[in-house]
């Protein structure tokens, strides 16, 4: 009986070394990761310089004997989420591949014709990786919420956890509410069960970021700072809102269509001190919008402190832009932001069995 016991332990611990091996991760997987000391990181190589520089900073920094130590209460860590921790690259950012889907193919949905020659503009330059010039990006973020327009902010998020069952663009088995890059969503875990608070500060808009990571990311909704919707409500007409009485018996609150307060490069800084209220010691991004957020945390800061930059340089199991990731690096060697390399640290990135698809 003992050794059919043991046989059958065997299996099971052979079958799920099968699965983390081959498969993409779910989000229940996903929302399973728990790191808490060095050896329970699983999803990065073990040579990764930058897995050691994160040890090694929160074993410094949560040991009352170092003279490093930074106390619970301080210990921030800010993190940008497309990019950095979640895909942007298949082929542009959730939000911004969602207006697009609004736009142009979504049935029960007649777009104005305005946002609908706009969308079929830049569509082919998203999805062929041409690029989109900054006039365009500039009407992309005007136009982003117009197409939610009248949407209650309840509607909206089905809208978007309907979208996040759809599948990504050039990567196989991989559906948008599970693309989140393994290796960092176990950096996320291991802070936060080391004493570190983790904020959310993202361009991506309040709303979709609460979707994407909620039940699964371990950070509080509270602890998002994203790109806010302008809101309204369906009596409010001209009234400011500020001397608005809103009637809860006769009107809701709906989405304005007007542009989003863009949370990004600069703004960053004045999120973390509007919104947090402390100066992070670590800060995570990939982008040149996330260069405040680096800077700033950098700056006179009176703790140890470190900024770390995602490179998109993998283009095997990933949709990366070696062009992009070297410019990227260039200037993170230049400002001393540390480096971290998807393709020579991520032992994967959303499990082996997602594979490119062209």
């Amino acid at each position: 009986m003992k050794k059919k016991l043991l046989a059958g332990i065997l299996a099971g611990m052979i079958s799920l070394s099968l699965s983390f091996e081959t498969q993409a991760a779910s989000r229940d997987e996903i929302a399973a990761i728990h790191v808490e000391t060095a050896s329970d990181f699983k999803y990065w190589n073990e040579d990764s310089p930058t897995k050691s520089k994160i040890v090694s900073f929160v074993e410094d920094v949560t040991n009352p004997a170092s003279p490093n130590f930074i106390p619970p209460e301080d210990r921030i860590a800010t993190f940008d989420m497309d990019g950095t921790f979640y895909c942007e690259t298949a082929p542009l950012y959730f939000q911004e591949t969602m207006f697009l889907y609004r736009a142009l193919e979504d049935e029960s949905y007649q777009a104005p014709k305005k946002i609908v020659k706009f969308a079929e503009k830049i569509r082919p330059k998203i999805y062929n990786k041409t690029g989109i010039t900054p006039a365009e990006n500039k009407i992309l973020v005007q136009q982003l919420t117009k197409a939610y327009e009248g949407m209650t902010p309840e509607e909206y998020r089905a809208y978007v956890r309907n979208f996040m069952e759809t599948n990504e663009t050039g990567l196989t088995n991989l559906k948008r509410g599970e693309a989140f890059y393994l290796p960092m969503v176990e950096v996320i875990s291991y802070l936060t069960n080391n004493g570190f608070a983790v904020y959310i500060d993202t361009a991506c808009g309040t709303d979709t970021t609460r979707e994407l990571i909620g039940n699964i990311i371990p950070i509080p909704q509270d602890r998002i700072i994203a790109s806010d919707f302008v809101y309204t409500t369906t009596q409010m007409g001209k009234d400011k809102p500020a001397s608005h009485f809103f009637d809860r018996r006769n009107e809701k609150v709906v989405i304005s269509g007007e542009p989003v307060d863009e949370n990004g490069s600069t703004v960053k800084i004045f999120s973390i001190l509007n919104y947090i209220g402390k100066k992070p010691v670590l800060a995570f991004g990939n982008s040149m919008g996330d260069s405040g957020m680096f800077e700033y945390t950098l700056q006179d800061n009176k703790y140890q402190s470190m900024a770390f930059c995602v490179l998109c340089d993998d283009t095997v199991r990933e949709l990366g832009n070696i062009s992009k990731a070297d410019k990227m690096k260039s200037m993170a060697v230049k400002r001393g932001w540390e480096t971290i390399s998807m393709r020579d640290e991520f032992k994967t990135i959303y499990g082996d069995n997602v594979k490119r698809s062209e």
